[in-house]
């Protein structure tokens, strides 16, 4: 459905914030992780046709899209990471201004997607008074009016309490199940349990684009868990890299990222998603080093 081959973005003519980027997307949700900085939101700018590549190409069912962008964004749903309202509009007149802007003239459209976002009983209000949550939700409504292809939200979850982020979470895989669904986060859990595959980018680069499983297959045997008494823990955390610690009375359990048993009594451990790409990370920097 989507290619992207050998592409660059390039600021000011030395930085790099995307960096020969090559993968194939198809559909389901695809979590793109990596920190702040990385190169994820100018990706899914370029993508989005918002922005242009400095060089490489974008095809969409085969055409280049930096040559056609009409060629995507009539299929194309965008939720931006900074997403605003209209203080004098209410939910509902929020969605018909858009889907005028769209070309979208089916009433029926509107009430479907605001019941698909749990609104429906929200729609008179002012979408100013909407809490965060509910912005994000009437945001995602709004990017799929004109029944896109291919969905893209930027840091959908930012700022939302836990009810409301395992709300978004289920809405967009269910999404992913008709769609190419590409999420953009760096909050590992929010793509856990609902990505088929990962792109991580460091640096503007790719660095991997695997399934989750691959990523926790490949971690198997690097994440030890341990439960020592505080001096130890203060001698350990020194050598090695400690993912999570917690005091419980006089001792403190560690988990730990090494390849080796990083001390007595230490058991492996199943790693999450998140201490897996953590392990990776220290693997790839005593390798540098």
């Amino acid at each position: 459905m989507l290619e992207l081959q050998q592409v660059s973005k390039i600021f000011g003519g030395q930085l790099r914030a995307v960096d020969q980027v090559t993968m194939t997307l198809t559909q389901g949700v695809v979590g793109l992780i990596g920190h702040n900085g990385a190169g994820k939101t100018t990706l899914m700018q370029m993508i989005a046709s918002l922005t242009r590549p400095s060089s490489g190409a974008i095809l969409f069912q085969g055409q280049d899209i930096v040559k056609k962008p009409e060629q995507i964004r009539s299929r194309l749903g965008f939720l931006p990471q900074d997403f605003g309202v209209y203080p004098n509009l209410s939910a509902l007149e929020f969605m018909q201004y858009f889907a005028a802007l769209k070309g979208v003239r089916d009433p029926a459209r509107i009430r479907h997607l605001l019941e698909l976002v749990n609104l429906q009983d929200h729609a008179k209000r002012p979408a100013a008074s909407f809490s965060g949550g509910m912005r994000r939700r009437l945001g995602i409504a709004q990017a799929l009016l004109n029944d896109p292809d291919i969905l893209i939200v930027d840091e959908p979850t930012a700022g939302l309490d836990p009810e409301e982020r395992l709300r978004f979470r289920n809405l967009l895989a269910e999404l992913g199940f008709k769609k190419l669904v590409i999420m953009s986060t760096h909050i590992v859990s929010d793509v856990e349990s609902i990505a088929g595959q990962l792109a991580i980018m460091k640096n503007g680069r790719l660095i991997a684009f695997e399934t989750p499983d691959a990523i926790l297959q490949a971690a198997h045997g690097q994440v030890w868990q341990a439960n020592i008494d505080a001096a130890e823990f203060e001698s350990l955390r020194a050598q090695v890299h400690v993912l999570h610690a917690q005091r419980q009375g006089e001792r403190i359990n560690v988990r730990i990222a090494h390849p080796h048993s990083p001390c007595r009594d230490a058991s492996h451990a199943e790693p999450s998603l998140e201490e897996a790409l953590m392990a990776r990370r220290y693997a790839a920097l005593e390798l540098a080093a």
